[in-house]
């Protein structure tokens, strides 16, 4: 079976990419740690190539994805689990008291409520977190722009597919579609994307900087939001996290939002990379800190730093910009690691 990355709503997906960053990695190359993983498209291409993948993110939605594709080698979920979860009554729950005519319908609320207990009844973490992934499909197909930073009456007045016509000449009829119509329409892709590629991969949903002491792999790939550009990811989907959890949840920290810490995060981000003898850096020429400042912060741990670039367009980006967007790879030799192989391999001989 031809295994493929199924459909994902998040802004800075790699997916168009996944494969051009992936021909940049070492032969030599055995596992990878995604360290920001998010829509997990870089993931899924290195493990369709053979590599031992670990995946983290800091937001729970972005976790459950990658526990659905990455970690998981072989759990589908059947007609039995979808019969389950849609069954029952509606319910006046977490999601109804909440947001109910603040991002969704009182009785579309009620339906995630009930929904949500249902999936908790599943029989397999991995068939829970297949589930969660589609809601979270689904939930993100009904929302204009994809994402939940809209407040109600702009909400509304595009999800009029009347208004919408008059105005984009468009009616955006999916919006007004419900979770189990995108749920099933997409259960498909999503059930085949799952493959085994005989490796023990592991999904993470932690800060980065509570991981980089205990993963050992041959790669880290970074990919941090994009300071000074469309970047707040808890803004934009802490709603599903709310939704997962049936809490209200706070914004993380170490998040690369705020132009007053990220040089400072990235030094200590770079300080902490001694396990990984390959780093990757996804960046882009619209953020700060600028290439320039990024290289004279790796100088102070390697000599070997080579800088790829390539043009790529996001879909939230303004068309004036569109022509200049460049994607960054910054590809990084770590020089005390091969000085300590080095070292050691010396003192063994003698």
């Amino acid at each position: 079976m031809f295994n493929k990355y199924p459909k994902v709503n998040f802004i800075g997906n790699k997916e168009k990419i996944a494969s051009w960053i992936c021909d940049y990695f070492p032969k030599d190359a055995r596992s990878i740690f995604d360290a920001f993983s998010g829509g997990c498209s870089l993931s899924y291409e290195a493990k369709l190539r053979g590599l031992e993948v670990y995946s983290n993110d800091i937001l729970n939605v972005n976790y459950q994805l990658a526990k659905s594709i990455i970690e998981n080698n072989s759990i589908l979920l059947n007609q039995e689990d979808i019969s389950l979860i849609f069954s029952g009554k509606p319910f006046k729950g977490f999601m109804y008291e909440n947001y109910s005519e603040v991002y969704f319908f009182p009785e579309e609320c009620m339906n995630l409520d009930l929904f949500r207990e249902n999936i908790k009844r599943l029989d397999s973490e991995y068939k829970q977190a297949i589930a969660l992934s589609l809601f979270r499909r689904a939930m993100i197909r009904k929302m204009p722009y994809s994402r939940f930073n809209l407040n109600w009456d702009k909400i509304t007045q595009l999800r009029d597919e009347e208004y919408s016509y008059l105005k984009y000449k468009r009616r955006r009829a999916y919006h007004n579609k419900s979770f189990e119509f995108h749920f099933m329409q997409n259960i498909n892709d999503y059930n085949n994307s799952i493959f085994d590629n005989k490796k023990n991969n592991k999904a993470f949903n932690d800060d980065v900087f509570n991981l980089l002491d205990t993963i050992k792999a041959d790669i880290i790939y970074l990919d941090p939001p994009y300071t000074g550009t469309m970047n707040n990811y808890f803004g934009f989907y802490g709603l599903v996290d709310d939704y997962i959890q049936s809490e209200k949840t706070k914004p993380f920290e170490n998040n690369f939002v705020s132009k007053n810490d990220a040089i400072k995060l990235f030094d200590k981000l770079f300080s902490k990379l001694s396990n990984f003898k390959y780093w990757y850096l996804s960046y882009n020429n619209s953020s700060y800190p600028s290439k320039e400042q990024l290289l004279e912060l790796l100088s102070k741990y390697s000599d070997d730093v080579e800088v790829i670039e390539k043009k790529h367009v996001y879909k939230v980006t303004g068309k004036a910009k569109k022509e200049k967007n460049k994607e960054y790879l910054f590809i990084i030799k770590n020089e005390l690691l091969k000085k300590n192989i080095k070292e050691n391999y010396a003192t063994t001989e003698l």
